[in-house]
């Protein structure tokens, strides 16, 4: 990938029109289909690999009409980047000249990213011949591929391209293709687009996304590794986990772009690797707040996506302008140069103001997500409760107003929050989904309870209150761990207990990663270790599975001896804030709580060591390196950090 480029194919290289596979430009698939016959077939692929984020190279064999010997006289390479282009090169060990007939099938449907992801492309383009190449029409849009050297022969009707290439005696012969796109807005004239040229933002409506608000251009940065920490362990799996590189688009394939909740999700998780990630996001999403007069002034913006089938629609936007606040107050504590947070405060105090001025429409002081009809969600509580408290928090550091109308406000939440959202029932009760916008509460189990769990960091490595009493916490923790919750793997989205659970659903039953980051570090805060310390060891299993690269979600099925979990089709991988998720998992273990303001340190490590002796180095505090031991006895040691940081146990 180098967006708004994409290639998406398998192991061999060869696209053959199947799922997702192909070019993509600007979420259009330019080409679908680009299967390669030279000699006898298809080459023998006896190597893949991605030798960057934009290229992967193919090394095989050819094998001739009439080879007897095992030794293939015809070696190739498949040179492709992710805009599509492609260098062809077959190399002969023969010692005579050898004419080698070439093949190329292409084709494409030219189908938006949206389309492909739901399983409705769309029928194949017929083509026509084209230069030294073939051309697409369809709908708003041309494509072609073209070649150096032109093909011998072109069949239109196959979509065929064909060579017959003369190899002396240990020389070479390459073909180069080349994809165009070429956009035709209605009613205005063509519009050309090259991948190389200018491009527009890309509209993607994966299976689970609405359209995105309107607002100014997110513009994606190009991939690089933003940390440089590293995990030695007992257990060998978990530093592979924690190097996996991040970046703070949503994810690929179907979501190539800034998603503001996830990108501050994962900008929150990585605080310990540094500052410099959550600085970014922030900066950016300040400039897409809603700052005019009416209801959503002071509202990040975001789509609505789905919440599984006991729910309407949620919005992301309500979330990340919970998150807002909440990420620069943690920042700061982590060591966010006053300037910086300072710049950034006149957006976290509308965010909050919009925050009390939305949940002030009815009583009890609820917020509704989506605003303002509702339903009243349990995680959004959580989120808002968090904000509000950390919010006041920031205020008061800065003498700002407003701090004592967030923790009124907070409090008094909490005191209807426990009567309201608490459902009673045989089995010791429950936390209440939603209430809808009537006042029924839905009481479905679901990992978006254990959003419960994650209070947020205050001063003096002190957690805020949360919205639910010790007794009360404790029992959801053991909701969480019992088999309906836990597959082996993670948490499950929805409990196997419930109607319309389906392993495969993202918000029905699937496990996400992140959830299960939240929750198990949520658990082990809250003293309840043996079920935080589960969750672990069940994600670390399943990462094995994935290459130690967590995708977006995977399948909920019970973990049985010997199974591996199973891929959701329609899962991003790499999905940023499954990685993130993943490094705060593992720092949970450690217990970091810094108070970089105050100049304070306080190390509580999970004592009961479920991954052996632990040693974190590259992390980041106050600007500067810090390094973190753990012994197999659960015992913390500092062995670096910033001068003027008084460690507290």
């Amino acid at each position: 990938m180098a967006l708004p480029h994409l290639t998406i194919s398998p192991p061999d290289g060869q696209l053959r029109g199947e799922n997702a596979d192909g070019c993509y430009h600007d979420g259009r698939r330019i080409l679908s289909r680009c299967e390669l016959h030279a000699g006898a077939g298809e080459p023998v692929i006896l190597q893949s690999k991605q030798t960057a984020a934009d290229h992967t190279r193919f090394l095989g064999a050819v094998r001739l009409t009439g080879d007897r010997s095992p030794d293939p006289d015809i070696r190739f390479e498949r040179l492709r980047r992710a805009d599509g282009s492609e260098r062809l090169t077959f190399r002969s060990s023969s010692s005579r000249p050898v004419r080698l007939p070439v093949d190329l099938r292409l084709g494409t449907d030219l189908a938006e990213l949206g389309a492909v992801a739901t399983g409705l492309p769309g029928p194949d383009l017929r083509p026509a011949v084209h230069g030294a190449g073939l051309r697409w029409s369809g709908p708003g849009a041309h494509a072609a591929v073209t070649t150096t050297p032109a093909p011998d022969d072109a069949l239109a009707s196959a979509g065929l391209l064909r060579w017959d290439l003369d190899i002396p005696p240990g020389g070479s012969r390459t073909i180069d293709l080349r994809l165009t796109l070429e956009l035709t807005p209605s009613g205005g004239p063509d519009a050309r687009t090259t991948p190389e040229g200018p491009h527009r933002a890309p509209e993607l409506r994966g299976p689970y996304t609405a359209p995105r608000p309107t607002g100014p251009r997110l513009r994606t940065a190009r991939p690089q590794r933003l940390w440089a920490a590293r995990l030695e362990c007992d257990d060998p799996r978990a530093d592979a986990l924690l190097a996996t590189d991040l970046y703070v688009v949503g994810g690929i394939p179907w979501r190539p772009g800034l998603s503001p909740a996830e990108a501050l999700w994962s900008a929150r998780m990585l605080l310990p690797l540094g500052t410099h990630l959550a600085a970014g996001t922030l900066r950016l999403l300040a400039r897409t707040q809603h700052t005019g007069p009416g209801p959503d002034a002071g509202r990040l913006p975001g789509p609505l996506r789905d919440a599984g089938p006991h729910a309407p629609p949620s919005c992301a936007g309500t979330e990340a302008t919970l998150l807002f606040p909440t990420v620069l107050a943690e920042a700061r504590r982590w060591g966010l140069p006053d300037h910086e947070t300072e710049h950034l405060l006149p957006t976290a105090e509308r965010c909050l103001d919009w925050l009390l001025r939305t949940s002030a429409t009815g009583r009890p002081p609820y917020l509704p997500d989506p605003a303002p009809s509702g339903p009243y969600r349990c995680e959004t509580q959580a989120h808002a409760h968090r904000a509000a408290l950390l919010g006041a928090d920031l205020l008061d550091a800065y003498g700002k107003p407003r701090a004592a109308d967030l923790r009124g406000w907070a409090a008094d939440l909490c005191t209807h929050f426990r009567t309201d959202f608490w459902h009673e029932d045989r089995y010791g009760g429950r936390p209440a989904a939603l209430i809808t916008p009537q006042g029924r509460p839905l009481a479905h189990l679901g990992a978006t309870t254990g959003h419960l769990l994650d209070t947020g960091l205050l001063g003096g490595g002190r957690y805020a209150q949360g919205l639910l009493d010790p007794v009360r916490t404790a029992q959801l923790a053991a909701l969480l761990a019992g088999p309906a919750m836990d597959t082996g793997w993670g948490l499950r989205s929805l409990s196997a207990k419930e109607k319309r659970h389906n392993p495969f659903g993202h918000r029905s039953g699937a496990v996400r990663p992140h959830e299960t980051a939240v929750v198990a570090a949520g658990l082990a805060v809250a003293g309840h270790e043996p079920a935080a310390n589960a969750l672990l060891k069940g994600v670390l299993d399943a990462s094995e599975s994935f290459g130690h690269r967590l995708p977006e979600m995977y399948a909920g099925e019970q973990r049985t001896t010997g199974a591996a979990p199973v891929p959701h089709p329609a899962a991003c991988r790499p999905a940023s804030v499954a990685a993130a998720g993943a490094v705060h998992l593992l720092l949970a273990l450690a217990g970091l709580r810094p108070d970089v303001p105050g100049g304070t340190l306080t190390l509580r490590p999970v004592g009961s060591a479920p991954l052996g002796a632990l040693q974190f180095t590259g992390l980041r505090a106050a600007g500067q390196p810090l390094a973190v031991r753990i012994s197999r006895l659960g015992m913390g040691m500092v062995e670096e950090a910033a001068d003027g940081l008084q460690l507290k146990s």
